[in-house]
């Protein structure tokens, strides 16, 4: 039973990593297409962005707290979708993936890097949206799977911006 459980379990995290992918193919798409038709990343960028905003408005308790935050942004299935590894401080939350179904999928759509890289960096946006909602929290990408490194780094830092 309880193997059935864990089998169970693995399973429930490759359907929501496939869910991703498949969210981050039509991405793929929906960008090929404006560029087709003369459009930059901007358009992409701030709509992720106003996603982002939405849900850091509608979806987070507003606090200033770092260990009430947390919680809401990461949830177990996240946890395991992107194999997350997290150390929370009262300052920093900080968050190393070990995989991301986004490049994944986009690794099966494109062999350009630098076009991987880039939509990595706007779907984070959707992240600094989110931040962006806060008073006090500020968001940091450091390295990411995208650009070829083995981790994605993402710090929520607390700041006084008063």
């Amino acid at each position: 039973m309880i193997k059935n459980e864990a089998s169970d379990r693995g399973q429930h995290i490759k359907d929501l990593r496939d869910a991703i992918e498949h969210r981050a193919t039509w991405f793929y798409y929906l960008v090929q297409e404006a560029k087709k038709r003369g459009l930059d990343y901007d358009f992409a960028r701030d709509a992720i962005t106003a996603c982002g905003c939405f849900h850091g408005n509608n979806k987070y308790t507003k606090t200033d707290d770092l260990a009430v935050f947390a919680p809401e942004f990461i949830s177990d299935n996240v946890r395991n979708i992107f194999e997350m590894d997290t150390t929370l401080t009262e300052d920093e939350f900080n968050i190393e993936f070990h995989y991301c179904p986004l490049v994944a999928a986009w690794k099966k759509l494109t062999d350009d890097e630098e076009e991987i890289a880039m939509l990595c960096d706007i779907a984070m946006d959707g992240d600094r949206g989110i931040a962006s909602t806060f008073d006090n929290f500020e968001f940091h990408l450091g390295k990411t799977i995208a650009k070829g490194d083995n981790i994605c780094e993402v710090c929520f830092k607390k700041v006084d911006k008063k």
